[in-house]
């Protein structure tokens, strides 16, 4: 089963993921996701505008509400940062790649024209 296919669950009650499973997921995960120097997901989203970042970030808000799992949203012009991380235990849990691959499912890239 796609990660983006399975449901959220509260992680509190989990040990933080090991290093080589991190790995695995994030491998699967794909695209630019990187776990940052605090142990967080971390990707950085590009579009065209302000509007274009708001709304990305309103969709995965939605999703975020929907799965009971928040992520930190930083929006920018033209651009929107997600972290996640399963704050409860301070590291990442299955859940945290997860909402990153229906982050994913959200994005639409644009195309300049040359």
């Amino acid at each position: 089963m796609k990660l983006a296919d399975k449901k959220c669950s509260d992680g509190g009650s989990l040990p933080p993921l090991k290093a080589l499973r991190a790995r695995q997921l994030l491998k699967e995960l794909g695209h630019s996701w990187r776990i940052n120097g605090k142990g967080h997901l971390e990707r950085l989203y590009i579009f065209q505008d302000f509007s274009e970042a708001q709304a990305f970030a309103n969709k995965v808000g939605m999703v975020a509400e929907a799965e009971g799992h928040h992520p930190d949203l930083y929006v920018a012009w033209g651009k929107c940062k997600l972290e996640i991380w399963s704050h409860k235990i301070k590291g990442l849990t299955e859940s945290d790649f997860i909402l990153a691959a229906k982050a994913e499912q959200k994005f639409k890239p644009f195309h300049r024209s040359a």
